[in-house]
């Protein structure tokens, strides 16, 4: 015999030794009735489960889950988008004082007001006090904003 065929047989000897294993452990908990065994042992002994009601406890001056102060002191990140553009590495590298860069955006187009990212209004600029603002023209509705997230944009 081969050296390739006593070391085949040697692995199956082997793996039959440890599927017997395997077969005496489960018969002795099965016949011991310990918990491994009533669950190994016949379907007759599986119970079903018993589950607790969950019924919300509510008061009528704080009803839980629709209490939106609790979340009124995040701080989001509230930027107004004038536009985009992509540009090569090197033409970013030759920009100097006074160089143009084009965006996308149309002049009088409105811009986009996103919140952490996500676009939820556009609108107009407009000066305050000597300062710039904007001025909301177009709320994104809760189901276009759901519809562009299950787009990736």
């Amino acid at each position: 015999m081969s050296a390739d065929n006593t070391a085949r047989d040697d692995a199956l000897s082997e793996q039959d030794a440890m599927a017997a294993e395997w077969a005496a452990a489960l018969e002795e908990q099965t016949h011991t009735g310990s918990a491994v065994g009533e669950v190994v042992g016949s379907a007759e002994s599986v119970a079903p489960a018993a589950f607790a009601n969950f019924t919300p406890t509510t008061t009528a001056a704080n009803p839980a889950g629709n209490d939106i102060n609790l979340i009124l002191d995040i701080p989001v990140q509230l930027t107004v988008e004038l536009g985009r553009t992509r540009i090569p590495i090197k033409n970013i590298l030759q920009l100097a004082q006074g160089s143009v860069v084009e965006l996308d955006a149309l002049a009088g187009e409105p811009m986009d007001v996103l919140v952490n990212g996500y676009l939820i209004a556009q609108g107009e600029v407009v000066v305050v006090n000597d300062k710039f603002g904007i001025r909301l023209t177009d709320i994104v509705t809760p189901s276009e904003r759901m519809r562009r997230l299950s787009r990736g944009q």
